[in-house]
C-alpha cells in the first residue's frame, strides 16, 4: 500500500497528538520522545509530528510511503532517469524506524522522500532537515 506522508513541526507534541487524534478519529501508531505518527486509513495518510519548539505549524518534509525496498529502488532509477538529483539512504535509521529511502527537492525547496519501513528502532536516528518557512532564508 502506498500513502502520502505529511511531516509537521509542532511546538507541543502532546497538544498536537490530542488534536490529530480527534481530527482523524484514530490513535497514534507510534509515540516516542519528540515524535509521533498516525497511520490514517481514510484518507490514506501517514501524519508525522516532530516536536520543534518555535517552528510549530510549519512543514518539515513530505513523503510517499511505499510497500517495499524494490519500489524504492525503482523510484531511485526512475528519478535518476528524469534528471532529478537524488539522495539515497539505504538501511538508514530515522523517526524511530530503519528505512530505505530516496530524497528529492522540489522547485520550492520542499523535501520529498519515497521510503519503506524495514523495522522499528529504539533510537530516533538522523533528523530530517527542517524546511525554512522563509524561502529567502535558505538561499
Amino acid at each position: 500500500m502506498s500513502r502520502v506522508q505529511l511531516a509537521l513541526n509542532v511546538d507541543d507534541l502532546d497538544e498536537a497528538i490530542a488534536f490529530y487524534r480527534k481530527l482523524f478519529g484514530v490513535e497514534p501508531a507510534k509515540v516516542k520522545p519528540g515524535y509521533a505518527n498516525f497511520a490514517v486509513a481514510d484518507p490514506p495518510l501517514k501524519l508525522v509530528l516532530l516536536e520543534n519548539p518555535g517552528s510549530g505549524g510549519t512543514l518539515n518534509h513530505l513523503g510517499v510511503e511505499v510497500g517495499s525496498s524494490d519500489v524504492v529502488r525503482s523510484e531511485i532509477e526512475r528519478l535518476t532517469e528524469q534528471g532529478m538529483f537524488t539522495e539515497e539512504e539505504i538501511g538508514a535509521t530515522c523517526c524511530f524506524a530503519t528505512q530505505d529511502k530516496v530524497w528529492v527537492t522540489g522547485p520550492g525547496s520542499e523535501k520529498w522522500e519515497i521510503y519503506t519501513v524495514l523495522a522499528d528502532s529504539d533510537t530516533f536516528g538522523t533528523t530530517p532537515t527542517l524546511l525554512s518557512p522563509d524561502p529567502a532564508a535558505s538561499a
